[in-house]
């Protein structure tokens, strides 16, 4: 892991710590009442624990995808055969389409795609093409001051959308009731809803604040290990 893709300058990750924050992330899922499968090592990828870029689970199937960075490919090779003993269909993105789940936003039966460094066009319309398979629709949005679409960006359902502010124009996204999350907070965009709790990275007082005043419990997590390898919440599971 401590060898893993970053653009951050927040120096290298603490093993023993990422390790104890892990841990303390998979008891907050448990808390928020999921089954929880923690997979074996993957030492040859130092990426993969952030396991939520390889692969789209919707309730109609998976989408395995092609991550952009060439050396995260063999961890979506290795989902491909985790996910068979729980989905029966099951699609495949290829060559020359590249796509990380993590620019992937979920609203119902409705899923944004971020055209990013990882995830280019090609890649975006075989998505598009696979959930249109399965009765769910997709549209793409360009972004390019973050790695991913949900660095910027959640769901907390009920119409709640939690947006920085590099997003907040974007036109698909005034249907919706938008919390605004300053530039100095931008990492707790990426928050996590599960089951009526939502998960936010800690030391952010304002958003919480705001997601707290809005009824909703939350969990805060320390998840600084992972933000040196610009990772949040999400990446680190993949939930259905």
């Amino acid at each position: 892991m401590v060898k893993g893709i970053t653009s951050a300058n927040l120096g290298i990750p603490d093993y023993a710590k990422a390790k104890a924050q892990h841990q303390a992330y998979i008891h907050a899922l448990e808390k928020c009442e999921l089954e929880v499968t923690v997979l074996e090592p993957l030492e040859e990828f130092p990426d993969s624990v952030f396991i939520e870029d390889t692969a789209l689970l919707t309730p109609e199937c998976a989408i395995i995808t092609n991550p952009g960075a060439t050396t995260r490919r063999g961890e979506a090779r290795v989902m491909r055969a985790v996910l068979s003993a729980f989905y029966k269909n099951i699609e495949i993105v290829k060559d020359p389409g590249t796509v990380d789940a993590g620019d992937i936003l979920n609203v119902n039966t409705h899923y944004y795609i971020g055209i990013s460094e990882r995830t280019n066009q090609n890649g975006a319309y075989q998505m598009i093409g696979y959930l249109e398979k399965y009765g769910m629709t997709a549209s793409t949005i360009q972004i390019r001051n973050v790695l991913h679409l949900k660095s910027a960006l959640s769901y907390l359902k009920n119409n709640i959308l939690l947006v920085s502010e590099e997003l907040l124009n974007e036109s698909q996204f005034q249907k919706y009731n938008i919390i605004i999350v300053k530039e100095e907070e931008s990492y707790a965009a990426n928050c996590l809803w599960i089951n009526g709790f939502v998960l936010v990275p800690v030391s952010f007082p304002k958003i919480t604040k705001k997601i707290k005043d809005i009824g909703y419990q939350v969990i805060e997590l320390d998840v600084s290990e992972f933000r040196k390898l610009d990772g949040g919440l999400s990446c680190l599971s993949l939930r259905f």
